[in-house]
Formats: structure tokens, C-alpha cells, sequence
């Protein structure tokens, strides 16, 4: 596996693989109607990569193909953090999650975490603050807000 920077050329491919993830790996927790609000293949790329450059973004690479990608901006926010279908379970979440967290040196690292994510950021270390519902396109979603202490950072 390679980690590597976000490059602009990556977006759509990006935007894909977000789709496909949403509309597969959490197609058990949430309904057709949640997984199409949530995502629904109409993706503003330039916005998205916009907000792709403005944090750091990390994209893993499994024998050159995408596998997965992760953000975070400069306050610890994990903004978005997928993998593909067929890359689940390979190790891909925990190396890009590890590396964003690495390299920050916010004191704290939140993230809003679907249903399906949440059992591996609480395995990370991670501690629901609470649950919220968010609507998408007038559809109630339920995700949980979580913390994390920056354990490189000294007290």
C-alpha cells in the first residue's frame, strides 16, 4: 500500500469510489432512501476539490489503483475518510487515519462517524460525544459526533 498526497487529477475518481462505498459498504445500516441523500452521484468536483486542497488530504494506492482516502483539516476534523468495496478490511482505514493523525498537532481529533464507521473509530480510540441526526436533502440521517485525544501531544 502507498499513501500519498491528494492531486487534483484524483477527484472524480474520488467522488466514485464515495458513491460506490455509501451505496455498498453502509447499505446495512442505513436505507435507499438515507444512502441516496447521503450520496447521490452528483458530486460539485470543484468544490470537493477545493476543500480536498485547503486540508490535508491523503489518497492509498493498492497495486496503483485507489483504494481509499481520508481528510483533515488543521483544527483534527477527519472531514471524510472511505474505502472502496473491494478494498475493505485490507488495512487501508487504519493507514490513512494513523498518517492524517500523525501528521496533525491539533490537541484533539473529532469526526462525525456514519453508523457503519463508528465501531472502527471506537476502536482507534475515539469516544462518542453524542448522536445526531443531519439532514441531506430533507432525509434524517443518524451519525455520532467523536473525539479522540492527540496522543503526540504533550500536556
Amino acid at each position: 500500500m502507498v499513501i500519498r498526497s491528494y492531486e487534483p487529477a484524483d477527484c472524480e475518481s474520488l467522488g466514485r469510489l464515495f458513491y460506490e462505498t455509501v451505496h455498498s459498504v453502509c447499505a446495512a445500516d442505513y436505507s435507499a432512501e438515507q444512502l441516496f441523500a447521503w450520496a447521490d452521484g452528483n458530486i460539485d468536483l470543484s468544490k470537493w476539490s477545493s476543500s480536498f486542497l485547503e486540508h490535508r488530504t491523503l489518497v492509498a494506492l493498492i497495486d496503483g489503483e485507489i483504494a481509499g482516502f481520508g481528510d483533515m483539516d488543521e483544527r483534527g476534523y477527519l472531514d471524510r475518510l472511505y474505502v472502496g468495496k473491494d478494498f475493505q478490511r485490507r488495512g487501508v482505514a487504519s493507514a490513512l487515519c494513523a498518517a492524517l493523525e500523525g501528521g496533525s498537532s491539533a490537541p484533539t481529533f473529532t469526526t462525525h462517524a456514519s453508523i457503519t464507521a463508528k465501531p472502527f473509530f471506537q476502536k482507534r480510540g475515539y469516544r462518542v460525544l453524542k448522536e445526531q441526526q443531519v439532514e441531506r436533502k430533507g432525509v434524517l440521517l443518524t451519525n455520532f459526533v467523536m473525539e479522540k485525544e492527540n496522543p503526540n501531544i504533550a500536556e
